[in-house]
This record gives structure tokens, C-alpha cells and sequence, in this order.
């Protein structure tokens, strides 16, 4: 028969056997690396400059079948990898909001499959964003699918802005930082040195938005009474609150075809306001946007460069940058630091 082997306490394995610890420790060389998108080149320069970092070499182009094709062309075993594409159209580079999105999800994927140690999203205007609840039987959650996309992709983490609604953080089972420009467009306009001013809520919607603008800057709070008979159709009613001679500030987080921000402006006007001014954090002016906005009358369209104007832009569009935001969170993110702090958590507000 053979011998049976003893079964020892825990004491006595620790007497008998070689010490063991509860870890490997190794020397690790934690890197950061940044690439970017054909979406918006620009800012991620900007924020390559901020870090002291290069951007990644990358091959992205779109073959004449309209797929989109990437390759990262150093190796990224290992190291934390930043996307930088926010999901919009860019002329330029000749990308549409839907090549965009389909080049980060490549994107991603190639850098799991290239074995990265973490893939971060760097989305600072996050497409379909608006579609984020059924308005009409039968419509997609469109938000939501993007949201499972990017985590099916392999995204370890979005960071992004000023999302059309904070809940589309609620469609991610990954982190969602979510930054805002609040902070920087009430700056501007604090340095701009306006007097008796009012901030205008678009809609009943962005109340909790303009609150917090209005009260940043020390102004007060109007509401427009606004209804949607139809998708990207506006009709302004009234204002709500006392505009009458006052300098006007129209607060939003994106301005798309304009014709809203036009009515808006005109009712506002109609009021009593002396002068009128408008700040969003996305600039997509599509469809007749510039058009718009050139006939509207405002003093400043105050916007950030999430998303890069196409050329023809009005005269009046002031752009802020947010590449030093995004360079905070990004640094933050890589020595795994708190990012709520860049804003002391106000940014969880709106």
C-alpha cells in the first residue's frame, strides 16, 4: 500500500515549505500612450502638447467600399492607451459622425487585441447622445446601443462631456467620466465684464443647467417656453422672467442646426434684451447652421472645440478650448488620481 500524505496545518506548511508572499512584485514601467481619430486631429495635438507626449502613429484611412481600416503602428503591449474621437463628422479629414464612430470601435478593438493594458475612450462630444428615451412607439435607444458598442469594443473606460443627459452614464456597466465646460464658459464670460445680465434656459430641460451658469456668474434665470412638434423643429413661445433691457446670455449644451438658438434669440429680443449672447459646449451647426446664427444677431456665439468647425464659420463664434480639461483628466486617469476633483465634484450638479 503507499503511504498516505500527511495533511499539515497551516503552521506547520509555513515550518516545512519555502516562504511565499501574497503578490509578485515585478518592476513595472507604466506608460501612457495617446492616439487619435480622423474626427478632431486638432484637439488631440493639443492635448499631446499639454502631456509632453507624441501622438501614436496610426494608420486609419477608408477604403473605396466605405469600411474603415486602423493599424497601430508601434507596439502598445502593456500601456494604458487614450483614443482621442469624438464621434462627429470632420470635413477636413472627410469622416462622417458614423465613420467616426465605427473608427474608434476599430480602434479599440485593435488595441485589446494588441494587448494594452487598459483602453480609454477620450469622447468629449458623445454621438447620439440625444436619442436617449423612446419619444415615439417603435424608436431606438440609440444612446444606449453606442454605450454597448463601446464596451463590446473592449473600452475600459469613457471619458467624455457634457453628455445630452447625465443619465447616459446609467447605459455604461464600464466608468464614465463625465467633464463639463461649465466652469470655462462662465470664466469667459466673467472676464468679459457684462453688466446686468441674465442667463435664458432654451428649454425647461436645461433649468438645472442654467441655474448653476446664472448663479456662477452672478445673473439672473429666465425660462423660453419652447415645444418640438417634430425632430429638429423648435417653436418658441414666450419668455418666462424679466429679459427687459438686460444683456442676455442663451446657456446650452450643443448647438446643432441653429434654428432653435434663432428663434430663441429673436424672442429674447422681442422682450425688451439690449444685447444677446450665446454659449453651448459642442458646436455641430449642421444643415443651415451658420446661416442661422449669421442672422440671429447675437453679439458672441461662445462654443468649445470638441468639435471641429467646418470652414465658412460666422465671424461672431468665439472657440474656447478644452484640451487643458481633458489633459487634467487624462493625466488623472493614468496615475489613477480622483478626477471629480478637477471640478470638485460639482461636475455630478448637471
Amino acid at each position: 500500500m503507499t503511504a498516505q500524505t500527511p495533511i499539515l496545518s497551516r503552521a506547520q506548511r509555513s515550518q516545512t515549505e519555502p516562504s511565499m508572499t501574497t503578490s509578485l512584485p515585478i518592476d513595472y514601467d507604466k506608460r501612457l500612450m495617446l492616439f487619435s481619430g480622423r474626427a478632431n486631429p486638432e484637439l488631440a495635438a493639443k492635448i499631446a502638447a499639454r502631456l509632453d507626449v507624441e501622438l501614436g502613429p496610426v494608420t486609419l484611412r477608408t477604403f473605396s467600399n466605405g469600411e474603415v481600416y486602423c493599424r497601430f503602428e508601434e507596439s502598445i503591449r502593456g500601456a494604458d492607451v487614450f483614443i482621442v474621437q469624438p464621434t462627429c463628422g470632420n470635413l477636413a479629414t472627410g469622416v462622417t459622425a458614423n465613420d467616426s464612430l465605427m473608427e474608434l470601435l476599430v480602434m479599440i478593438d485593435a488595441a485589446v487585441g494588441a494587448s494594452a493594458h487598459r483602453v480609454i475612450a477620450v469622447t468629449p462630444w458623445y454621438g447620439y447622445s440625444r436619442q436617449d428615451k423612446k419619444s415615439a412607439p417603435r424608436e431606438p435607444i440609440s444612446a444606449r446601443l453606442v454605450a454597448h458598442m463601446l464596451e463590446a469594443a473592449g473600452a475600459d473606460r469613457v471619458l467624455t462631456m457634457d453628455l445630452h443627459a447625465g443619465q447616459v452614464q446609467g447605459f455604461f456597466q464600464i466608468p464614465v467620466d463625465h467633464m463639463t465646460a461649465m466652469m470655462m464658459l462662465t470664466q469667459y464670460f466673467e472676464d468679459l465684464g457684462l453688466q446686468d445680465l441674465v442667463v435664458v434656459s432654451p428649454d425647461a430641460g436645461r433649468v438645472k443647467l442654467n441655474k448653476k451658469f446664472a448663479s456662477k456668474i452672478g445673473a439672473e434665470l429666465a425660462i423660453l417656453d419652447k415645444e418640438r412638434p417634430a425632430q429638429q423643429v423648435a417653436e418658441i413661445g414666450y419668455v418666462i422672467g424679466d429679459v427687459r433691457g438686460k444683456t442676455a446670455v442663451i446657456v446650452d449644451d450643443m448647438i446643432d442646426t441653429a434654428g432653435t438658438l434663432r428663434a430663441a434669440a429673436q424672442t429674447v429680443l422681442d422682450a425688451g434684451a439690449s444685447r444677446v449672447y450665446a454659449a453651448a459646449t459642442h458646436a455641430v451647426l449642421s444643415g443651415n447652421a451658420y446661416e442661422n446664427l449669421a442672422a440671429a444677431g447675437f453679439e458672441q456665439i461662445v462654443v468649445t472645440d470638441t468639435i471641429p468647425l467646418r470652414p465658412g464659420a460666422p465671424d461672431n463664434i468665439r472657440v474656447l478650448s478644452c484640451s487643458d480639461l481633458l489633459t487634467d483628466s487624462i493625466r488623472r486617469i493614468f496615475t489613477d488620481d480622483s478626477v471629480s476633483e478637477v471640478f470638485g465634484g460639482e461636475n455630478q450638479l448637471f
